[in-house]
């Protein structure tokens, strides 16, 4: 392989539409990835098509495709992602299923958003809220500052945390509004996913499947 153009092997997050799978498993250069379509394997050129997926731009570690008229992001470092479509305007968040395939060690990560901007989720069902480290916090916009201040009893012993109110959290297609968290002093490696989030949902957990869909 050309030294200009290395294949990049990448962990990848998956995408469906219509009943088609597309994986991101690498990319070729700047402008080429290596997409596996319904099981093939192609390499295909930003802005070209291929079996009905358009590749529509591409950086090291996510790419964006549109498949049958809907985007769908595919990240790298994520546990796989399949987004249902059970709205009309899932594209805008009004999708009502997201299906999480479990990572190493069993977890579930996922990447979406808090407030509109990137997070990484780890499902938490222990976990009574969503929470967030404060540097993640501080990177959001969100004010902990003036939050109420209540105090939790963790390893290190008890430590004080701010009870928020996040605008919005989204995983894939699915968005849930006013979505209660708490910000933690120490930075956290993910955003646990916690019961204010995941109660808005019927959850089913098949062996390394777990299906959320809204309530």
């Amino acid at each position: 392989m050309h030294a200009s153009r290395p294949l990049l092997l990448l962990w990848a997050i998956a995408a469906s539409a219509s009943g088609q799978t597309v994986t991101l498993n690498g990319n070729m250069g700047a402008r080429h990835a290596l997409l596996v379509i319904d099981g093939q394997a192609r390499v295909v050129e930003v802005g070209a098509t291929v079996q009905g997926v358009r590749l529509i731009s591409l950086s090291t570690t996510q790419a964006e495709v549109d498949i049958g008229g809907q985007r769908r992001q595919l990240v790298a470092g994520a546990s796989q992602v399949r987004v249902g479509n059970g709205a009309a305007n899932a594209g805008a968040g009004g999708g009502r299923e997201v299906v999480l395939s479990a990572g190493s060690g069993g977890h579930f990560t996922t990447q979406g958003q808090i407030n509109g901007k990137g997070v990484t989720f780890l499902v938490d069902t222990g976990a009574t809220k969503v929470a967030l480290g404060q540097p993640d916090a501080d990177r959001l916009g969100i004010d902990y500052k003036n939050a109420p201040v209540s105090y939790a009893s963790t390893a290190n012993g008890n430590v004080a945390i701010s009870a928020v109110t996040l605008s919005s959290v989204r995983v894939g297609e699915v968005e849930i509004a006013n979505v209660e968290a708490v910000v933690m002093p120490a930075a956290m490696p993910h955003v646990l996913l916690g019961n204010s989030f995941l109660t808005r949902f019927q959850m089913q957990r098949n062996n390394d499947t777990l299906r959320l869909t809204k309530r």
